[in-house]
């Protein structure tokens, strides 16, 4: 068992990283949904949602992770995590949903997506940051027995898979001019999403 001074540590420790990580998702929200609204990209509008679900997940976990602190019974902190994971989940598969449709409806119109220079720096260093969250919230989210915050570790590699897609799309665009390659790998994407979604939504309705 762990001593109450232990865990209070990495409550802690958890709380910091998670306060971080919403703050960086805000950051890439905003960047990468108005880079994706300027250059007609798809891939990055969903990029930039993505972030935003991502903010909620957070935010509800800093919800949970602040009940432990306060030293709420097991059962309250539990059914917090239910209820953070069929949230994020519902509003994924949503989401994939939604790429799915915008996709299709590109591909049909031969519509193209512009270069966009901020989209592609935000992905560049999502591409380089979320691996290290993503180690850091399951090295807690275990030491704490939170299936919560391994599962929030996992949404943030999901980002990297994401940022890596919108690097690739924006290249062959830039490079080749390939119209479809936009919404092609908008599409690839949505495996992620779908993935991640139905999993969290899964786990929120156990119990």
């Amino acid at each position: 068992m762990q001593s109450h001074a232990t865990t209070s540590s990495l409550v802690s420790r958890s709380l910091h990283t998670e306060y971080f990580s919403t703050g960086w998702m805000a950051f890439e929200f905003l960047v990468g949904f108005s880079s994706g609204l300027q250059a007609g990209s798809i891939l990055l509008i969903a990029f930039g949602l993505d972030s935003f679900l991502e903010i909620i997940s957070g935010s509800t976990l800093i919800w949970r992770l602040r009940k432990e602190a306060n030293g709420a019974p097991r059962s309250e902190i539990e059914q917090a995590e239910r209820k953070s994971s069929l949230i994020v989940g519902s509003v994924l598969l949503l989401l994939s949903v939604y790429v799915i449709g915008v996709s299709l409806y590109n591909l049909l119109n031969h519509q193209a997506a512009d270069t966009s220079i901020p989209g592609i720096s935000i992905a560049i260093a999502s591409v380089i940051l979320m691996p290290i969250l993503t180690l850091k919230k399951r090295s807690l989210g275990k030491a704490l027995h939170s299936d919560a915050l391994v599962e929030d570790g996992m949404c943030n590699i999901t980002c990297a898979y994401m940022a890596a897609t919108v690097l690739v799309g924006a290249l062959l665009t830039a490079l080749f001019n390939w119209w479809w390659a936009d919404s092609v790998a908008a599409l690839i994407l949505v495996y992620f999403i779908a993935s991640e979604g139905w999993e969290s939504f899964q786990e929120g309705r156990k119990g």
